[in-house]
């Protein structure tokens, strides 16, 4: 255990401001908003440890916070300083320089980030990217080429490192020039879900991963709506791509409108349920996108790659300009033209296209190991 020692009725030891603030965020019942009220009351977080216990007690804390912050020498920081100690770890606090500007003004703004990766992303125009954990093949591309179009842009991307759409808009911010930050709710000693550890090493490499929740805390439920606050208020703005009704994406949204940022929805098929909750925003005032130009545009940022962009980004823009369907004969060419805007079943496609069962479930077949579509709870979604 780490042994701490502050000043509090004599001339005991000091300790330095990092193992201040990591004492203070380690205290139970020491949350953000309470944090924020004992520092406009005492001036520092040094001033804290010196306070009387009726000071303290006039704040309301409850009795055991204010016997830790009267005798802190038990709290434990050992796991975060040892964390800190390795390669591009950070530890940032609100009175620190680097603590990104637009996350600052958040009323319950986290009083410390935990950051693996390069700390400089935070101040990065950023634009956060949220949706479902399910989305369709669909989705899950549009994600990915938004993220990249915008990247390649100069904007870097932020979400919360989920399955789905978190992930596929990290894997495409990647491809661009400005990387992409990933907010988790857990301690960053820990990566979940456990599928994005190599996605979690890049985005630490081309950008940052971070947390306000100390090492060695693990994921629950309650972490993750106080995370997607973080991710709004980073941002200029949020993109939901696809989500339902009821997902956790719209709680970012919300937080995004309180905040007065701005909120952008892509539309999809009345059909499709992971749509609805895009609908839904739209019908709210979230501006509908069809084209990452719709964002650049609303943010007034001018569509033109910044002058740095690479040959890579150049050529990756080059080659997904290539139509890989014009290399198929007629009929796949038609075939696929019946998949062009929402995903369909093979009766369905049978239906709209006039060839046989047989033939359509063939011409799918090669479809698919040529990667140009998908299966997807039966149903066939292009994907290229």
């Amino acid at each position: 255990m780490n042994k701490v020692s502050i000043e509090s009725a004599g001339n005991a030891e000091q300790i330095s401001s990092l193992e201040s603030w990591l004492t203070l965020r380690h205290i139970t019942g020491v949350g953000a908003t309470t944090f924020h009220r004992l520092l406009q009351t005492f001036g520092s977080v040094d001033a804290i440890f010196n306070a009387r216990h009726q000071q303290l007690a006039d704040l309301a804390l409850k009795p055991a916070a204010i016997d830790a912050i009267r005798n802190p020498q038990s709290i434990d920081i050992s796991a975060d300083l040892n964390w800190a100690g390795q390669n591009d770890h950070h530890i940032i606090t609100l009175a620190d320089a680097a603590y990104p500007p637009l996350l600052r003004d958040l009323h319950d703004a986290p009083p410390i980030l935990y950051v693996r990766g390069d700390p400089d992303y935070l101040a990065q125009p950023q634009l956060a990217m949220v949706g479902s954990r399910n989305p369709t093949a669909a989705g899950r591309k549009t994600a990915q080429e938004f993220a990249s179009h915008l990247s390649s842009m100069g904007i870097t991307i932020t979400s919360g490192l989920a399955s789905g759409i978190d992930g596929a808009s990290h894997k495409g911010a990647l491809q661009g020039m400005a990387g992409t930050v990933a907010v988790v709710a857990h301690g960053l000693d820990i990566v979940y879900p456990a599928a994005h550890q190599k996605l979690a090493q890049q985005i630490s490499e081309q950008g940052a991963v971070i947390s306000e929740m100390p090492i060695s805390t693990q994921p629950q439920r309650g972490l993750f709506p106080r995370r997607n606050r973080i991710i709004s208020a980073l941002t200029l703005g949020t993109l939901v791509v696809e989500a339902a009704q009821k997902s956790g994406s719209l709680i970012t949204a919300r937080y995004a409108v309180e905040q007065n940022k701005e909120v952008f929805a892509i539309p999809g098929s009345i059909h499709n349920p992971m749509a609805r909750g895009c609908h839904q925003l739209i019908r709210q005032g979230a501006k509908l996108v069809e084209t990452a130009s719709d964002i650049l545009e609303e943010l007034r940022i001018s569509s033109s790659p910044p002058p740095c962009s690479d040959d890579k980004s150049t050529e990756n823009n080059h080659e997904n300009a290539k139509d890989p369907h014009q290399t198929l004969d007629p009929d796949h060419q038609k075939l696929l033209k019946c998949l062009a805007y929402e995903p369909a079943s093979i009766d369905e496609l049978v239906l709209r296209s006039h060839y046989t069962a047989a033939e359509v479930a063939s011409m799918l077949l090669i479809l698919e190991l040529e990667g140009i579509i998908v299966c997807q709870d039966g149903r066939y979604t292009c994907v290229r």
